[in-house]
């Protein structure tokens, strides 16, 4: 679990930057390693660097859209992150149907609990990418938000804007997809439901 610096925390910083604006770098250096990892492992790594900035440069501009109150930022910027990816979600599954052509097939031990702890191309091989380029836009999104950060579900629907019952949904059509594709028992996904779960 992260520790916030001394100087507030990130809802303070928030609030403060409103009339400070320099005070928004400490939420950059809290959370842009985070959010570049993310970014990184979805998008080409020569383009992450501008991307994960943007998210901050977005976030910048629109902190004072945030309603008032307790607000998970962390989340909020893994929303920004993931609708700048949306921007390219063609493209990223061009590059998982690509990837998925151009490897040769890899073992997959341990069951869908790796996809949880690490979803990206060289941690499954083709069958994941296979997978993934053909999940919905919107299932391949809460799936990797998922595996790629430490969003639990309430996170997760905060980054996506949707209903966590929404979300719980594409969880579960996304992890049956890749279930199908990479042939593992059902026993394998239902173990994973209890991984993150719904959060407090």
């Amino acid at each position: 679990m992260n520790e916030q610096p001394a100087t507030g925390s990130d809802e303070e910083v928030i609030a403060d930057s409103i009339g400070d604006p320099s005070r928004f770098a400490l939420l950059f250096d809290r959370h842009y390693d985070q959010v570049w990892r993310y970014v990184c492992r979805r998008a080409d790594a020569t383009v992450a660097d501008e991307l994960a900035s943007e998210v901050f440069v977005r976030a910048l501009a629109g902190r004072s859209a945030l309603s008032q109150g307790e607000i998970n930022v962390r989340a909020w910027l893994y929303g920004i992150a993931t609708n700048l990816l949306r921007e390219q979600s063609r493209s990223e599954a061009r590059r998982w149907r690509a990837y998925a052509r151009a490897v040769g097939p890899t073992a997959t031990p341990g069951g869908l609990d790796e996809v949880e702890g690490r979803v990206d191309a060289a941690a499954r091989g083709p069958a994941v990418a296979r997978a993934l380029a053909g999940l919905q836009t919107a299932d391949r999104e809460t799936l990797l938000l998922l595996a790629l950060t430490e969003l639990d579900y309430a996170g997760i629907a905060i980054a996506t804007g949707a209903p966590i019952g929404t979300v719980r949904s594409r969880l579960h059509r996304a992890r049956r997809q890749v279930r199908l594709e990479l042939g593992l028992e059902p026993a394998f996904i239902d173990a994973q439901s209890t991984t993150k779960g719904d959060g407090p």
